[in-house]
């Protein structure tokens, strides 16, 4: 099914994408207390150093997700969320190996991501996992958080 999906850089600009986003932070603030949320809101997405992508199946919005540049060998993956009616056909791994070859092509020796530690973002780790992430210490502005997973992983 991946290869019917198309991603796309992304300004932002889609209603639809903005919803997502916007889902994203709801779900993140449902399972996550106040000093342990690190998603970014709409602004921050459209920063400096972020490339936001959009995947699509047809008209439909399958998922979206970004990369921000820490520095010219370091990226961090940001704002990954797959749309409902999407779960499990392959949306999150197709737009993790689209981030991972930009990351490849910009000179990135390493990926790193933040995600909860509650039971909730279980198959968002799983995910990481898969694609060779390893659990590491805080990195960029993190600091140790109990509910707060960060994984990582070279960039081959």
């Amino acid at each position: 099914m991946t290869q019917d999906f198309v991603i796309q850089l992304d300004d932002l600009s889609d209603a639809r994408v903005r919803d997502l986003i916007g889902m994203h932070l709801a779900a993140v603030r449902e399972f996550s207390p106040p000093e342990s949320i690190h998603a970014l809101p709409i602004e921050a997405l459209l920063a400096p150093g972020m490339s936001v992508w959009s995947v699509w199946l047809g008209d439909s919005l399958a998922g979206c997700g970004a990369l921000r540049e820490l520095d010219r060998t370091h990226g961090e993956i940001k704002s990954m969320r797959t749309a409902p009616e999407f779960l499990r056909r392959g949306v999150a791994r197709a737009l993790m190996d689209h981030i991972m070859a930009v990351a490849r092509g910009r000179g990135y020796q390493r990926l790193s991501l933040e995600t909860g530690a509650m039971a909730a973002f279980e198959p968002a780790r799983a995910l990481y996992r898969r694609l060779g992430f390893v659990d590491c210490a805080p990195f960029g502005e993190y600091h140790e958080d109990r509910n707060s997973v960060f994984m990582t992983r070279e960039i081959d």
